[in-house]
């Protein structure tokens, strides 16, 4: 066979949310992981990127996810770990250079709520990542109505602004970095 890595393993790319003071996952956080785990129940080659940083509280988002992965019952050695990214287009550019870096991506899975989700899926597009989005849990019975509608319109005016910044400027940073 040739040199060429085979692109045969599912990616279920976790976006974060929210951790609390206690270092615990918030409610969002904490649907998005285990929606990831039931949208790849079955999935023998599943493998699963928490990404999110370091926010106001607690560890790291994608430390939080990996603990609640493990708590479900996936091995340590199936679960990556972006820490890295600050905000949705950089936890983007930051799951693709992992993705690329190993080299067997067959399926990129978005996993996020469902108001959030279309401008992960698009972000990774814009990059020529195919990804597309897992059926995941919805968060409005959760949030209230209220809640719900804020998340929806800032995604609204987010979806956009990063699709530009991504296109005028993420883009040509992430090339120059020869990845």
């Amino acid at each position: 066979m040739g040199g060429a890595a085979r692109l045969t393993a599912n990616y279920y790319v976790i976006f974060g949310a929210r951790v609390k003071p206690d270092g615990g996952p918030s409610g969002t956080l904490r649907r998005r992981v285990e929606g990831a785990h039931r949208a790849a129940r079955g999935d023998g080659d599943a493998w699963f990127l928490a990404t999110g940083g370091q926010g106001e509280h607690g560890p790291p988002e994608a430390e939080v996810m990996g603990r609640l992965l493990l708590e479900l019952g996936v091995p340590d050695e199936r679960i990556l770990r972006e820490a890295a990214g600050h905000d949705t287009l950089s936890s983007v550019i930051e799951c693709i250079r992992i993705l690329r870096g190993r080299g067997d991506a067959g399926r990129v899975l978005v996993c996020s709520s469902p108001y959030h989700a279309p401008r992960c899926q698009l972000l990774f597009r814009l990059f020529g990542v195919p990804a597309v989005r897992a059926d995941m849990p919805g968060d409005r019975a959760a949030l209230g109505w209220g809640k719900w509608l804020y998340y929806l319109l800032r995604e609204a005016a987010a979806l956009p602004y990063d699709a530009a910044l991504a296109i005028l400027g993420g883009r040509g940073r992430y090339r120059s970095t020869g990845k």
